[in-house]
């Protein structure tokens, strides 16, 4: 089916000659009315009762109709084209009767206050007047296209209303859907190491985001962790973090140190993203025998390692994020851990989070709480720091905020 564009059908409705359809019982009338009205560019159809006018309405398209009031030739009350006027009204499957013109040789004031009230345009008397009528006409036409126009538009406003709402909803169970997933994505339950306690958590700004941190078991002798922040938000973001962990989750492997892991990871996404894309990245693998965090940070948030004596180090050895250049070299980073100590791992979303005045938590309230909170349980100190951000943006998050926190056993 071909739709015609707004424009071009405006255009040809004004082109396309009207068509008028004429009703009276006496063909002498609708002889003298085809023959003035067929000379000044009309359509003419003809119909000699009402049964005939209605299933004419009822089967074409009429720009016009041009009717008698009075079809029995020994009545002229007009009941019988009042009747019928409101059977016009009633047009079956919801049509709308055209504009309507009534002419009768027996005009009353009476009658022509009660045709109005059936909506017709307007009236005519027998014998008419040939300019007048076509005046009439003509103004009957174009008030009659004026609201198909605009009853077409209507409609098709509420079409394309009715379509954006079906398309919303679409999208909000696409993007519930894709929510649903990535959470899977994300470790439910976080393996454990005996003498460390880890916990991690995902606060999205939106349905879904590009953040994402994991923990890996290597064997019952060591673990990896790692976080990531995908450069952008939304569905875009949530696809390129879905590959990053399948990658990471392919690549680990005691045999594999954390800077070999991020140069074949930035192979990978330098391969097979867009160059305005990146990925922030943090990887780390814990010998717990050792006490020993080896790590790489391509290009993230220096996470925090807080001594139990209040000192504190960031890690920040590395090289730059993943996805920009081929040829990006890694170097290792090492950190000693102690009994009471406390790491964080966290995402920009965190410490970009803004109250009313646009100033940032940032790194300094940051570290200033984890000081504080450093003695609790990992999961009380994430709802500490969700909390205290929460409070200061007014539970506004902006970007997704990410937080993974490993505590040392005393």
């Amino acid at each position: 089916m071909v739709t015609m564009a707004p424009e071009l059908e405006i255009e040809t409705q004004k082109t396309v000659p009207p068509r008028i359809l004429i009703a009276d019982d006496q063909q002498d009338v609708l002889d003298a009315l085809r023959m003035f009205l067929k000379a000044h560019g009309f359509v003419i159809d003809t119909v000699s009762s009402p049964l005939d006018l209605l299933a004419a309405a009822a089967s074409r398209e009429f720009d016009v109709i041009l009717m008698d009031l009075n079809y029995a030739r020994d009545t002229t009350s007009g009941r019988e084209g009042l009747d019928l006027l409101g059977r016009l009204e009633q047009m079956p499957n919801g049509k709308e009767a055209p504009p309507i013109v009534v002419m009768t040789g027996w005009a009353t004031v009476g009658l022509a206050v009660e045709t109005m009230q059936h909506g017709v345009g307007d009236f005519v008397e027998k014998p008419w007047n040939n300019a007048r009528l076509l005046e009439i006409l003509q103004k009957q036409i174009a008030l009659g296209r004026e609201r198909r126009e605009a009853r077409r538009l209507s409609a098709e406003e509420n079409r394309l209303r009715i379509e954006a709402a079906a398309h919303l909803r679409q999208q909000e169970r696409e993007l519930a859907e894709a929510r649903a997933i990535q959470e899977k994505l994300l470790p439910r339950n976080i393996a454990q190491i005996p003498g460390y306690h880890i916990a991690g958590t995902w606060q999205s700004a939106g349905d879904v985001g590009g953040d994402y941190f994991d923990v890996i078991p290597l064997d019952d002798r060591a673990l990896a962790i790692c976080i990531a922040d995908v450069c952008g938000k939304g569905m875009p973001a949530a696809l390129l973090m879905s590959n990053l962990q399948s990658a990471v989750r392919g690549l680990t492997s005691l045999a594999l140190p954390p800077d070999a892991l991020c140069a074949r990871l930035n192979s990978i996404v330098c391969a097979n993203t867009a160059s305005d894309r990146f990925i922030t990245f943090f990887y780390a693998q814990l010998d717990p025998a050792a006490r020993r965090l080896s790590y790489v940070n391509a290009g993230h948030n220096h996470p925090f390692v807080v001594h139990r004596d209040g000192s504190h180090e960031r890690l920040q050895a590395g090289g730059g994020v993943l996805g920009i250049f081929e040829d990006q070299t890694y170097s290792l980073g090492t950190a000693q851990l102690g009994p009471g100590d406390c790491v964080l791992l966290f995402t920009d979303g965190v410490t970009e989070a803004c109250n009313s005045e646009g100033e940032e938590f940032g790194e300094h309230r940051l570290l200033h709480l984890l000081r504080e909170q450093r003695a609790l349980s990992p999961e009380k100190i994430q709802t500490q720091i969700l909390s205290a951000v929460e409070t200061f943006s007014g539970v506004h998050w902006a970007d997704d905020a990410t937080l993974l926190v490993l505590a040392v056993s005393d």
